[in-house]
């Protein structure tokens, strides 16, 4: 049976229609492949001049005068899907290869880096509220969403109980159960501060490591190197989590092994350790008041090991 031909509007028809017949549909074709399908492509108008530094002679020059549509566009390189999937894509599978090549060699890394200890770690956000979820039981049947015993409402007369089994598309996994309990403000705020926890977070690391092998922070670089790869991933609940590679190598880097003291055990406790430890303050400003920031309770640390 004969596939029906995909709908296209009258004005896109013609769009296309009046690109394909351009003189330079070709060149603007060519262009468009460059970019890898961008949804979003930046377009760049200007020139570039390429001077001999000896004799001062201009050796090329470059104008987008001569592109089509008298400008030169390359792809936006957003890591956000949503904005354009071609470029976010691409970003992800580069991710990937190095975070991969740094766990088991290649791309410059040697094979050996498979015995330096390693874990993935993730941070999560504190709870700024009760959200509607989906959970499972023991058994991997979904479960109630958030069963209350005694029930009850909250000061704001809701229901502070859902026995809802959400599926797995329900709109509401991820909304507050009581918008007016739900602290937006302090959501806001702790998104927006969440890359100085990082950033605090490896310091904090840092100082662990070295501290518990009796070094000055300054001392560690000389016989170790830590090495952290990091995504960023949004919640239903809107709330960033981290998602990282941690490895110790030897001061080397990744060519050199690191002291026997460096252990998987001892990477654990130093995420434990750093997670609970670091703080962000906010000020106060109008109505909001003065924040302090941290990690959520749940931080997960799982050794990475070859096996075979």
């Amino acid at each position: 049976m004969p596939h029906a031909a995909p709908h296209v509007s009258t004005i896109a028809a013609r769009d296309m229609a009046e690109r394909f017949n351009r003189p330079d549909f070709r060149a603007w074709a060519h262009r468009a492949h460059t970019t890898g399908g961008c949804a979003q492509p930046i377009h760049l108008r200007g020139g570039v001049d390429h001077i001999d530094p000896t004799t001062g002679a201009v050796l090329h020059r470059y104008s987008t005068a001569r592109e089509p549509g008298g400008a030169l566009r390359v792809a936006c390189k957003t890591r956000r899907a949503s904005r354009c999937p071609a470029c976010a894509e691409i970003y992800r599978a580069d991710t990937y290869q190095l975070v991969r090549a740094g766990l088991v060699g290649g791309k410059g890394v040697p094979d050996t880096v498979t015995q330096h200890p390693a874990a993935c770690v993730t941070l999560t956000a504190p709870s700024f509220g009760p959200v509607h979820s989906r959970r499972t039981g023991a058994g991997g049947a979904v479960v109630s969403c958030h069963p209350r015993r005694n029930g009850g409402s909250c000061q704001h007369g809701r229901p502070v109980s859902c026995t809802v089994r959400h599926s797995a598309d329900d709109p509401r996994l991820g909304q507050p159960i009581c918008p007016d309990c739900f602290d937006y403000t302090g959501a806001v705020l702790w998104n927006a501060h969440a890359p100085e926890l990082w950033r605090r977070f490896t310091l904090a690391f840092r100082r662990y490591v070295a501290r518990s092998a009796g070094l000055l922070v300054r001392e560690l670089r000389e016989v170790l190197t830590v090495s952290f790869a990091k995504v960023a991933e949004y919640q239903r609940r809107g709330l960033v989590h981290f998602h990282a590679v941690i490895r110790l190598d030897g001061p080397g880097g990744p060519d050199t092994a690191p002291p026997a003291w460096a252990t998987h055990e001892l990477l654990k406790a130093a995420v434990d350790h750093s997670a609970s430890a670091v703080r962000v303050s906010t000020p106060a400003a109008g109505d909001v008041p003065a924040m302090t920031h941290a990690w959520g309770s749940q931080v997960d640390v799982r050794p990475i090991t070859t096996t075979g």
